[in-house]
């Protein structure tokens, strides 16, 4: 397969056919370097990681799903180092283009996978999500993602950042597709709800900068009234997304330093800018700050599970600000990361699923998002596909 986005692994061979009779059959799929198959390197983003880990001798329960559904592995992705950003750079393996938009970055940490999807390489791709992972690349590459309820896709074989935030997530051109991989991949019975009300999410919006928000202020508003929904606009976060932002960065790099210290202080791997100094920034938190922001974490929970309470309401929000270029300085980047954390954060904090939709009529690729309660994610991802019929 001729890769012309800088998707996949470089120099890597890689495919294995899915079964013949399955609901996937026919269907290709990319796992991020983070998923284990067996009998190839898994990098995380760093060769040294690829050095210092054994080659698997099992697939990653995802992948397996799948393979036995009937999708064919077509290779594996480029991630950013560790998966601890959403630039979509890559020191090493180098940063994969934007299809859609070759001047943008096209985010990450999943970057190789939605330029894998959005460049018509392969049907869908799997990704991981820790802080905006996949929904990121997804808005930016102008396709769909998503990022399931905490827990309902098995992550056993996938390196993991930090484990209280982490899931498996997909992204896909073609919305029938999304739905058709969450019915082989989502674990566990699923919450059947009736929305009747569209949380409109005000300080969500107002995190956009001007341009953005009348862009995707007006789609959403589209997008309430296909579905036949309620508006009711309101403050997810009462104290401010940036205090829930601020929660959610802590308690994340002490989980990511918790998971990886002793490899770091080991093997001291050099990382290039941004990934360089989140790490150091993580190896000087204390555990005073997890007793600091763990309140928070269950303030914002209780907010947003209390709101979705009686299953009649979802919530609409931006996915992220239209991406940055490529030659951004770094300042632009580190703002942009700021402004777009605080819309990704609320799904990490709750556990809720999300899903990211791509505007159609944007000049630029940029993406809405519905949040649902926990163990919605089939509602959500029909709610997707019924609105690109």
């Amino acid at each position: 397969m001729y890769d012309d986005y800088g998707a996949f692994m470089p120099g890597e061979r890689l495919r294995i056919e899915g079964s013949a009779n399955g609901p996937l059959t026919g269907k290709t799929f990319a796992a991020k370097d983070v998923f284990d198959v067996a009998g190839h390197p898994t990098s995380n983003g760093h060769p040294m990681w690829r050095e210092t880990h054994p080659l698997p001798n099992a697939n990653s329960s995802a992948v397996d799903l799948l393979l036995s559904a009937g999708a064919s592995l077509y290779g594996k992705t480029v991630c950013d180092e560790m998966c601890y950003s959403l630039a979509g750079d890559n020191v090493h393996y180098g940063s994969p283009i934007n299809p859609t938009s070759p001047s943008r970055s096209i985010g990450g940490s999943s970057s190789g996978s939605a330029a894998a999807v959005a460049g018509d390489l392969v049907d869908f791709a799997l990704g991981t999500d820790c802080g905006g992972s996949v929904r990121c690349p997804a808005s930016f590459a102008g396709i769909y993602g998503i990022r399931p309820t905490h827990g309902r896709v098995d992550a056993d074989g996938v390196v993991p950042l930090a484990n209280s935030f982490d899931v498996v997530g997909w992204l896909a051109k073609d919305p029938s597709i999304l739905r058709a991989v969450g019915s082989v991949l989502l674990l566990d019975e699923s919450l059947n709800i009736s929305p009747t009300k569209a949380i409109f999410a005000e300080d969500a919006f107002a995190r956009l900068p001007a341009a953005d928000r009348a862009i995707i202020e007006i789609a959403a508003s589209k997008l309430i009234k296909r579905l036949g929904l309620e508006t009711i606009p309101l403050q997810l976060a009462r104290e401010g997304l940036d205090h829930w932002y601020s929660a959610f960065q802590h308690l994340q790099a002490l989980e990511i330093w918790g998971e990886h210290a002793n490899w770091i202080k080991s093997k001291k791997p050099s990382f290039g800018h941004g990934v360089r100094e989140r790490f150091a920034y993580a190896a000087k938190l204390a555990t005073a700050d997890r007793q600091r922001y763990q309140p928070v974490r269950a303030n914002a929970r209780e907010r947003i599970n209390t709101l979705l309470a009686d299953g009649n309401a979802i919530i609409i929000m931006p996915t992220a600000p239209i991406s940055p270029k490529r030659k951004a300085s770094g300042a632009q980047v580190e703002d942009f990361r700021r402004r777009t954390m605080g819309l990704t954060c609320p799904a990490g904090l709750s556990g809720c699923p999300q899903v990211s939709l791509p505007l159609a009529d944007a000049a630029s690729p940029i993406g809405v998002s519905i949040l649902g309660p926990q163990k919605s994610d089939e509602i959500l991802l029909k709610i997707a596909d019924d609105m690109a019929t």
